[in-house]
């Protein structure tokens, strides 16, 4: 969790990335809070939502959205659906010096962003939430989710030998060369929320844990469904396990 090289290189512009899939609902509010936190704090940024095959008035709502707030980016994935791939679409079209990945349904809190932005911004390579530690906080989690929530990354606190206890939570920032480095990035579905960190711990890069919120929605309809993504985390879980003990360094940063 050391601060690494990048202690040395200024970041000037922040990109958030937001994956949307018939988030009519909420974009505005997320779209509008996000725009003001980076206004208030001075902060160059861009907002890329990528709009991931909505059926619902998305569409509409980005381009009426886009003529109010000239930070956001819109982006239509045109090819096959998924979260992972909505959110590497996303990735591959920001342009900013650092990357946060924040969710369309308000959860995420664009105070943390900020909080996020400032912590990097003091040499860190990535900095991770967790709304399990002291200062953290969850508002109205589905009891199943946050059983199965706290099974998994336990699981794989112990078996990458890692403190992070939040591992699965979507909401981190990056630097761009931590993405450059964690590509190709494979995941199509939610299980990327596990392989961006965890490629970035296992390949050397520095990073750091703050506590933050987190609040169900309350509009619209939660896409993550536990029974079709166990066997898909479990994937990459193993694949990242195995390049962390058996690939003896092949794919660690280079100084």
């Amino acid at each position: 969790m050391n601060k690494g090289t990048a202690l040395q290189q200024t970041l000037n512009k922040l990109s958030i990335v937001i994956p949307a899939r018939d988030e009519a609902e909420n974009l505005s509010a997320c779209v509008k809070g996000i725009d003001e936190a980076l206004r208030e704090n001075g902060i160059d940024g861009e907002i890329v939502v990528v709009d991931d095959g909505s059926s619902d008035a998305t569409p509409h709502i980005l381009a009426e959205l886009k003529e109010r707030h000239s930070a956001l980016a819109p982006v239509r994935n045109e090819g096959e659906n998924g979260f992972g791939r909505a959110v590497r679409l996303g990735l591959d079209r920001a342009t900013g010096d650092a990357m946060a990945i924040m969710m369309a349904d308000l959860s995420d809190s664009p105070r943390d962003l900020i909080r996020y932005w400032e912590k990097l911004a003091e040499g860190y390579e990535c900095v991770f939430g967790s709304r399990f530690i002291p200062g953290g906080r969850v508002i109205d989690y589905p009891t199943g989710k946050l059983i199965a929530n706290r099974l998994v990354n336990t699981a794989m606190r112990h078996a990458f030998r890692i403190s992070c206890n939040d591992v699965t939570n979507a909401f981190k920032i990056y630097r761009r060369e931590v993405i450059e480095g964690c590509r190709p990035i494979i995941s199509p579905h939610f299980n990327l929320t596990v392989e961006i960190p965890l490629k970035a711990i296992v390949r050397g890069y520095s990073w750091t844990v703050i506590p933050i919120s987190w609040q169900n929605r309350a509009k619209g309809v939660a896409k993550l469904k536990l029974k079709e993504m166990g066997s898909r985390y479990f994937f990459i879980i193993a694949y990242l396990w195995l390049e962390k003990y058996f690939s003896r360094g092949d794919y660690l940063r280079k100084p």
